[in-house]
């Protein structure tokens, strides 16, 4: 009777751990209504965002209207641009001719006011539409456009409030698409100083040591010319705002192939690199404005001197080093950006120089790669200057 038993309760066991096996693998998740309609939201507000991300205009104004539709229950959505000029509006009926004309001005007072503009039977007691709400869009301080939705039914606080936020969120997404036109018109900028900085004092300089070459050496003449056009041209090239260690070294070696022909043996140059990052990538023109710093504001002033250019493999990161033996400067003077002091009257320029270079590559640094990878500047009068930078060997959205 007990073994019976015993076999009953082995039995029932296994049916209770298949039905649980079961249960698991049918077990499905319902999300309640209010879980779908916040993932629906989201969902759309993303399609917005990915339309607008790019700027407010023609096409990204097409692209955006159904979502933004969708976002304000609406019948008809219109976005302006900042001029209060149509920039797209759904191809609902409701928008006549009629309609159209004050959307057109409602836009506009939006705009002119920066503030919610409600028009109430837009084209007649029998009109389609039974109320147009205009929003303008705030971008900074400045109107970057205007949001016009058109209502069939007059609209209550809900709807207005959700209008309005809509609005809102629009006026982000242009805020952070001039945003990032503003930095990539900066970085444009900035590499444009940096190319300002190598003109006036380092070609003056080469072409005189090429002329210097013409009679007594021809043929070293002719070498330094072409150095000369292949750094140029590298220089002031109109590709991206990055480029490879591997480039960026190469462009270096030309460079000091011109300073060495001025200097001579005074002159002293070691690199050590290693090969497996060779293909990092790091912003254009980072590291050229450390060695010409080295020998324009280190070595010049005492007649020469050696240059050590290290870049090493550490982990994630490449570890990017420009040191020489020069005259150095005062680091408290450095820190606290006095270029008065750093150099007699005489060479005050060729100081602020060296620091505007050293900042701009900080800055770019820092803007591409975060604040972790700036530049470290260890120096001390009469001691030289080490300059190092971390890049990291792979960042997303970085790339040649």
């Amino acid at each position: 009777m007990s073994s019976d038993l015993a076999a009953i309760v082995v039995v029932l066991a296994a049916l209770i751990v298949v039905g649980l096996v079961v249960l698991i693998r049918t077990r499905r998740v319902v999300a309640t209504p209010t879980e779908r309609a916040v993932h629906t939201a989201l969902h759309t507000a993303s399609l917005a965002a990915r339309s607008l991300r790019g700027g407010l205009g023609a096409e990204s104004a097409r692209d955006a209207l159904p979502p933004l539709r969708s976002l304000t229950a609406a019948q008809g959505v219109a976005l302006y641009d900042a001029d209060a000029e149509a920039l797209a509006h759904d191809d609902d009926p409701v928008w006549t001719t009629r309609v159209l004309t004050a959307a057109d001005a409602a836009a506009a007072s939006a705009l002119a006011q920066q503030r919610r503009v409600l028009v109430n039977d837009p084209s007649g007691p029998d009109s389609p539409v039974r109320a147009l709400v205009a929003e303008p869009l705030i971008a900074g301080d400045a109107g970057a456009g205007a949001l016009v939705v058109a209502t069939v039914s007059r609209p209550g606080p809900g709807m207005l409030g959700a209008i309005a936020e809509v609005a809102r969120y629009v006026s982000d997404q242009v805020e952070l698409a001039e945003l990032d036109a503003s930095r990539a018109r900066l970085d444009r900028a900035e590499v444009l100083a940096l190319r300002a900085q190598i003109s006036p004092h380092f070609i003056y300089n080469a072409l005189n040591t090429i002329a210097s070459f013409v009679r007594t050496d021809p043929d070293r003449a002719r070498e330094l010319i072409i150095e000369f056009a292949d750094f140029t041209r590298y220089s002031f090239r109109a590709a991206g705002e990055y480029t490879l260690l591997s480039d960026e070294l190469r462009n270096i070696d030309r460079y000091l192939t011109l300073e060495r022909a001025r200097f001579g043996p005074a002159l002293d140059v070691k690199l050590h690199v290693a090969p497996e990052v060779l293909g990092v990538v790091l912003p254009f023109l980072a590291l050229q404005p450390l060695v010409e710093n080295a020998v324009r504001h280190g070595l010049a002033a005492k007649g020469g001197g050696s240059i050590t250019i290290t870049a090493r493999d550490e982990g994630t990161d490449c570890v990017i080093t420009v040191e020489d033996d020069g005259v150095g400067m005062d680091p408290e003077l450095l820190r606290s950006g006095d270029i008065d002091a750093l150099d007699p009257p005489a060479s005050r320029d060729e100081s602020a120089g060296a620091r505007v270079g050293l900042t701009n590559v900080d800055h770019r640094l820092r803007a591409a790669f975060g604040n972790d990878y700036g530049l470290v500047v260890d120096t001390g009068i009469g001691a030289g200057t080490k300059v190092g930078m971390r890049v990291p060997k792979f960042r997303a959205g970085v790339r040649v």
